[in-house]
């Protein structure tokens, strides 16, 4: 279990820690000097039954509240100090405000210095520590409700989940001089290490970084909480936000050399391939999954009830997230401000990247920092720029605010219709594969692989056939003269998001249940042609020789026309006919090929992107493959790629990886 203290400068907090544990936790030359905390301090005892618990001493000065943050964040159990003959004051408010925000439900209050005042002080102290801590616990019962906007119903992630402990933390008298009260204040931690001192371990391995520093002989060794997971000697890991690969030499748990690491612990990493100034306090070190840079964040906030004035929208805020800290802005996702006391969906636009997941506890400042403004629990870490407000966008965070992954899961599939990426669906939720399998075992989905691993809500997949024959049903109300739609016209009418391959399955079983019918690479519904008329269907058998004649380098409209002695308008009216029959298609302006000829066409360029060495294929390759000229050969790339064949990259082409099929 890790304990954080908490409180005012010159409560005692260091000096209630050395009468615990024996350790000093003030490390620095000018801490010793000037007498106080200013950045953390660690010190570690061992229990009877061999576990170890950590203490992390926070600064109580206003002007190191950055540095407090940095180390409670990722705390189990506060400890609260408050100095019996001051009371409470500033700090001992704005921390208690922290550690409700933080969502830190267990604690306990050490009313230190108890030897310098009388018995009535410490009761009147305690009285009114009592009055604060129910005053907040209380506040924070009551915001169990339901948000308004988005609706969070049962089972969601809530910035009041303090709420009851907080109002029960015991108080304890006791003098760091004389030992008074020490003894009792360790029976009752040691009590509660054995109750809450286990940490779920499920997710993938994240440390926040607190402490990087050199060792001789060692190297490079970080420190931190660990977050999530479980880190071994000889794991691969990766720095966020800046990307560096490591590997771990050594792993120091709990101030004791291990194996191993955990969620829960304080672990020190002896990492190669590093180097101290390429990290820094405030990034990361994570599973390669987890490493999804990322500026904008969002959140549900609670802006605190002792703020006098509302949150605006784009108000400039300081955030910190574990020991990372930055500047950025709060859009608010609501029309209106934020009241005192109340809480909304924001996104958090911030100045430097960082690294975070689905359930992540983070506070905002003022810009000065001179006081806590508001805390936030992280939903989305991969938010789009656009569409932040719609309805669609807000329903998908009210199932991000669920709080079991296998609800969240559920409330995201229900509402989208184009399907969930589940591979980012665990990244964002910090989920192993073992988690994500167990939880689409427990439910009733459709996957598919598509490039990406995409899952559906059984009746999103069935809407998906349902629109595709509706929207054939339209088309040939419209375009009765038209035999249907290409692949790629379909989905870029029916779902233009989603993956090439996965709506290809969707077309296949169409076909499949006989809703649909395919001619060459049209679509159509069951019965569907077009007929042609007598005269055009005799000319069309003539034309359809000459195509097949020089079929990759057939003549144009205006040769056709001469060689049958016909005006260019019957011709090309015929043509057009039957490109909409799917038995040509029109390659460049009046220039037709036969279908077949297209599909070979098709063949030759997977042929040479298939031998080239990056996939890439050039005008002049594609030529000299096809036999034809410069500028034909242009045409019939330029085609291509308008279909979804193939994309261009400068002069060059490649195929999709959803390729159409012809």
């Amino acid at each position: 279990m890790i304990i954080g203290t908490a409180g005012h400068i010159d409560h005692g907090k260091t000096a209630l820690v050395k009468a615990l544990t024996g350790v000093d936790a003030d490390r620095l030359a000018e801490e010793k000097a000037r007498g106080i905390t200013i950045d953390l301090g660690y010190a570690y005892t061992s229990l009877p039954n061999g576990k170890i618990i950590g203490f992390v001493d926070m600064p109580g000065h206003e002007k190191f509240i950055h540095n407090m943050l940095a180390g409670v964040t990722g705390i189990d159990f506060a400890l609260l100090v408050v100095a019996a003959n001051d009371g409470i004051m500033p700090q001992t408010l704005e921390h208690l405000q922290i550690i409700k925000l933080l969502g830190i439900r267990r604690g306990v209050v050490a009313l230190t210095k108890s030897d310098l005042v009388s018995q009535d002080r410490i009761a009147q102290v305690s009285a009114d520590i009592r009055a604060l801590l129910d005053e907040n616990g209380s506040e924070a019962a009551d915001l169990t409700r339901p948000h308004p906007t988005p609706p969070l119903g049962e089972g969601t992630l809530e910035l009041n989940s303090t709420a009851p402990e907080l109002a029960n933390y015991p108080i304890f008298p006791v003098s760091a001089i004389t030992g008074s009260g020490i003894s009792e204040l360790w029976a009752y931690l040691e009590e509660a290490s054995t109750v809450y001192g286990t940490k779920p371990n499920h997710g993938h391995f994240r440390l926040a970084v607190d402490r990087c520093f050199m060792v001789a002989g060692t190297g490079t060794v970080v420190t931190g909480t660990v977050f999530s997971g479980r880190v071994a000697i000889g794991d691969k890991l990766m720095v966020s936000p800046s990307g560096r690969e490591v590997r771990v030499r050594s792993i120091h748990a709990q101030n004791q050399a291990s194996e191993t690491g955990i969620a829960g612990q304080r672990c020190a990493l002896n990492l190669a391939h590093m180097q101290k100034q390429d990290i820094q306090r405030g990034d990361w070190i994570v599973n390669p999954t987890l490493h999804l840079p990322t500026q904008r964040l969002d959140v549900r906030i609670k802006l605190l009830a002792s703020e006098t004035k509302p949150l605006q929208h784009w108000t400039p805020i300081g955030f910190h997230l574990g020991a990372f800290h930055t500047s950025g802005r709060v859009a608010l996702l609501r029309d209106g401000p934020l009241e005192p006391g109340d809480s909304a969906l924001a996104q958090l636009v911030l100045d430097k990247p960082t690294c975070a997941v689905n359930g992540d506890r983070c506070i905002l400042r003022d810009t000065s920092a001179q006081r806590t403004l508001a805390g936030g629990i992280v939903l989305d870490t991969q938010p789009p720029m656009r569409g932040r407000r719609t309805a669609r966008r807000l329903a998908v965070l009210s199932a991000w605010e669920q709080s079991d992954p296998q609800t969240k899961l559920q409330a995201l599939l229900a509402v989208s219709p184009e399907g969930v990426d589940l591979k980012s669906f665990a990244a964002i939720a910090n989920l192993n594969s073992i988690n994500l399998e167990g939880l689409c075992h427990n439910l009733i989905l459709r996957r598919f692989e598509g490039g990406k691993l995409i899952a559906f809500a059984p009746e999103h997949w069935t809407q998906l056939s349902m629109a595709v024959v509706e929207t054939l049903r339209q088309e040939h109300e419209t375009a009765p003269d038209s035999l249907g739609l290409n692949a790629e016209q379909l989905r870029l009418r029916v779902a233009p998001r989603l993956a090439r391959a996965i709506f290809a399955q969707v077309l296949a079983e169409t076909l499949d249940n006989r809703q649909c019918a395919k001619d060459g690479s049209w679509w159509h519904l069951p019965g569907h042609k077009i007929i042609l008329s007598e005269p055009d269907e005799k000319l069309w058998h003539r034309i359809a020789l000459l195509l097949l004649a020089s079929p990759f380098q057939p003549p144009r409209v205006r040769d056709i026309a001469r060689i049958e002695s016909l005006d260019e308008a019957v011709v090309r009216k015929v043509l057009i006919q039957v490109a909409r029959m799917g038995q040509v298609y029109r390659i460049a302006h009046d220039h037709y090929f036969d279908r077949v000829a297209v599909a070979q066409l098709a063949d030759l360029f997977r042929e040479l992107a298939r031998d080239a060495s990056d996939g890439s294929v050039s005008a002049a390759q594609f030529r000299d493959r096809i036999g034809t000229g410069r500028k034909l050969a242009i045409h019939i790339l330029e085609f291509f790629d308008r279909i979804g064949y193939t994309r261009r990259f400068g002069d060059l082409h490649r195929l999709r990886e959803d390729t159409i099929q012809f």
